[in-house]
């Protein structure tokens, strides 16, 4: 519930970000703008992203008779949590690590690594499924998809914010008083908004990250599991580093698939791994 909760504070957040950044730039109109490039840019995200990243991680489809195991845990995951069984597919790489990806529960994909299949035990797979079948569930495709979209549309306001500073913008003023305020906004606009937006949009992904552990350990009745796989994936992404991929979609992996240590915590899309397994151990069910 705390998490949920987080959530839905962090994206209110961001979203007055966006209509206060909107409104500096051109008042009303500017706000209207905001609101109509969050609208079309949040549809166009969730609608494609899902075969848009299973293309770009070279999954392939994980047909029943080559992996018996995989959809049998998938399938009595799903029937525990009374979900739709998502189609399931491989990523060609050493490196353990999955993810989900999705519009809805009906529309729902995981992907695993072959390196995740050799690596983890059926208890410690189990534990990881779960997670990302908690993803689905708890709708965070939608809800990070939302995040990204709001962050991005405020960074591209930023951008072009500086742009009209350079060509008289914001008001075209004079004066040194209200030169100073158009300096001060010119700072908000292109400096802190974005960077407030950014780690907003991190907070979330961080916040949904420990909710899928929650929830993925109360599906199974056991967080030891998941906190097991969770030090062998992260061992892994240290020794196998993705080759291919986009840095931008790190979110959407169980563990940061592109750095076992990450940048500083506030930078970072997952929470540390040390942090997550101590929570997943201290669970009682």
């Amino acid at each position: 519930m705390f998490n949920q909760l987080k959530t839905g504070l962090l994206l209110g957040i961001l979203s007055g970000l966006l209509l206060l950044i909107g409104q500096l730039v051109g008042g009303f109109q500017g706000l209207t703008i905001g609101l109509v490039l969050a609208l079309v840019m949040n549809v166009g995200s969730y609608w494609f992203s899902d075969k848009i990243v299973l293309m770009m991680y070279k999954a392939v489809p994980a047909t029943p008779q080559q992996y018996p195991h995989l959809h049998k845990i998938v399938e009595e995951l799903c029937h525990t949590a009374q979900l739709p069984k998502p189609k399931l597919y491989i990523i060609p790489t050493e490196q353990a690590n999955a993810f989900a990806t999705g519009r809805s529960p009906k529309h729902a994909a995981v992907a695993c690594t072959e390196g995740i299949l050799k690596l983890l035990t059926k208890e410690e797979l189990r534990g990881v499924l779960a997670h990302e079948i908690s993803h689905v569930k708890n709708r965070d495709i939608l809800v990070t998809t939302i995040a990204a979209t709001i962050a991005a549309v405020i960074g591209y306001v930023a951008f072009m914010a500086r742009w009209a500073a350079l060509f008289g913008g914001l008001g075209g003023r004079g004066g040194n008083q209200e030169g100073r305020g158009n300096v001060l906004e010119l700072i908000v606009l292109a400096i802190v908004a974005p960077l407030t937006a950014t780690l907003i949009q991190l907070a979330i992904s961080r916040s949904r990250e420990y909710l899928a552990d929650e929830t993925g350990a109360k599906t199974i009745k056991n967080g030891e599991h998941l906190a097991k796989a969770l030090e062998k994936l992260h061992a892994s992404v240290k020794h196998h580093p993705l080759g291919f991929g986009n840095a931008q979609t790190s979110s959407l992996f169980i563990l940061n698939p592109f750095s076992a240590q990450g940048m500083m915590a506030l930078f970072s899309t997952h929470p540390p791994h040390t942090e997550r397994a101590k929570r997943l151990r201290s669970m009682k069910f």
